[in-house]
């Protein structure tokens, strides 16, 4: 039984003792100042949601479509919730000041993506079904762990870049206008939250031993190939809408990328000359799920021709292939388009 006073409080009283490092100053500024960022760029998602709707006169789609958007965006608004529990987690786990801020402003802003996603379902209307095996592998995955780096990796670093690649697929395919505008307020939130893993995990990773890096890049595998997995249980959906799941998971490569060369930035390590073993094998297996298509082409020889393209990717690394046109020059994550995976 604890008692007042006379064990370790769960209290961090220690929350403020900083090592005299530059550095890592200059990092807990960084992450202090996405708090306060976050909190004057905050939006009523009640407010938003009834303007566009009253400004596009509704929701009007064909009942495929409301289906389709519907099967999405469910995916998407569990999602939310399990950002909101996991930014929570960190919040609570976190001891300095600075990543506590900034996990605490994520999760504020994940709260009301949740029920603004949930009331765009209900306008819909559509009722959300509990999530398939593929999204929660990807997600129960960041929200069991008791690692708090892989949590950071898996949250800030996949999840989010995953959730900005499928926001931007549907925004550009303008398949309902409601929807279109709304997730413009997403994409920036999300694109904010990155910042948080740039900024936490480079001091942490210093002291990892061989060890725990094949750790984290085994978690990192894992949920890559989850998000594949989760990206191709959503391809009838996608295809009915116009979105074509190879851009998307191009696009979700090249994010990824972006992500992680932010990572090796600020870690001072930006001559990376060759991708991992990990990250050519998902390369790889994304080219086998969504091959490119070839005009004329049999199933047959087109699935034939990914395998080929997998195996040279596994020798190789991936061809250069992401298109320019499907990055948006006004995202906050900006991308290149010749990005590739790496761990």
């Amino acid at each position: 039984m604890y008692l007042a006073g006379l064990g370790k409080s769960p209290l961090p009283f220690d929350m403020f003792a900083l090592a005299g490092d530059a550095e890592l100053a200059r990092r807990q500024d960084k992450l202090t100042s996405i708090y306060h960022r976050g909190q004057a760029l905050v939006w009523d998602g009640q407010a938003v949601l009834a303007e566009l709707l009253a400004k596009h006169g509704g929701i009007r789609l064909e009942p495929a479509q409301r289906n389709a958007i519907g099967q999405i965006m469910q995916v998407l608004m569990w999602g939310e919730l399990a950002a909101w529990k996991i930014a929570s987690q960190l919040a609570d786990t976190f001891v300095p000041l600075a990543p506590k801020l900034a996990a605490t402003s994520q999760a504020h802003d994940e709260a009301r993506h949740f029920y603004v996603l949930h009331d765009y379902l209900q306008a819909l209307p559509f009722t959300p079904q509990p999530l398939n095996r593929q999204t929660r592998l990807l997600l129960d995955g960041v929200l069991l762990t008791d690692n708090p780096l892989h949590k950071v990796m898996g949250m800030q670093l996949m999840i989010e870049a995953l959730a900005l690649t499928i926001f931007q697929a549907i925004r550009e395919s303008q398949a309902e206008p409601v929807l279109c505008e709304l997730l413009r307020y997403f994409e920036k939130d999300e694109a904010r939250h990155v910042g948080l893993g740039v900024q936490y995990l480079p001091t942490q990773m210093k002291g990892l031993s061989r060890w725990q890096e094949r750790r984290m890049i085994a978690f990192q595998v894992q949920l890559l190939a989850a998000a594949l997995l989760e990206l191709k249980a959503l391809e009838p959906h996608m295809r009915l809408l116009g979105i074509d799941p190879r851009t998307v998971y191009l696009l979700g490569t090249a994010k990824q990328a972006l992500v992680f060369e932010m990572l090796w930035k600020e870690q001072g390590t930006t001559d990376q000359e060759e991708e991992s073993l990990a990250s050519r094998l998902l390369t790889a297996t994304g080219e086998l799920l969504f091959p490119e298509p070839q005009p004329g082409q049999s199933a047959v020889r087109r699935y034939y021709r990914a395998a080929t393209l997998a195996l040279q990717t596994l020798r190789r690394g991936m061809p250069e292939n992401v298109p320019a046109s499907s990055i948006d020059p006004e995202s906050e994550a900006q991308l290149p388009s010749a990005a590739v995976w790496r761990s």
